[in-house]
């Protein structure tokens, strides 16, 4: 999983964002981690990573291959994360995202998130980070009772 994550890492960021696959593997191995794929016809398109603890869960990553952007991979994923965080008994999920990315912004506005915070100058390119917030509940992935 770590390996085919570390591929799908390096085909979705750019050089110095990339995460190798014995990253990917220690992220794996902590408690609460977990990781996801999007696919069509056993091809995968995208990845997550995300880790719940105490009732909030987090994105880790995510990201899409070039060629399968802009066509419901990301939100599918997305909605799996949520679902899967909230079945680790988590209300709200916590993620970062470029204040430069339009459009993994409008898939979180479209989800429901809200700006939280901000991380002034976080990426490599002076770029800040917006810091969103998802209640999990009013975005379709209800807690499992």
């Amino acid at each position: 999983m770590a390996d085919l994550l570390a591929t799908l890492h390096a085909e979705a960021f750019p050089p110095a964002e990339r995460w190798t696959a014995q990253a990917m593997g220690l992220l794996l191995g902590l408690s609460g981690h977990f990781g996801l794929f999007a696919e069509s016809d056993g091809e995968p398109l995208g990845f997550a990573l995300g880790r719940a603890a105490a009732g909030e869960a987090e994105v880790i990553t995510i990201g899409v291959r070039p060629s399968a952007r802009r066509a419901g991979a990301g939100r599918a994923l997305m909605e799996a994360l949520m679902a899967e965080a909230a079945s680790r008994g988590a209300e709200a999920l916590f993620l970062e995202v470029s204040e430069a990315n339009g459009p993994a912004r409008g898939l979180y506005a479209a989800l429901g998130a809200v700006e939280v915070g901000r991380r002034r100058r976080y990426y490599p390119d002076g770029t800040d980070a917006l810091v969103l917030r998802l209640d999990i509940t009013s975005c379709g992935a209800a807690k499992a009772e």
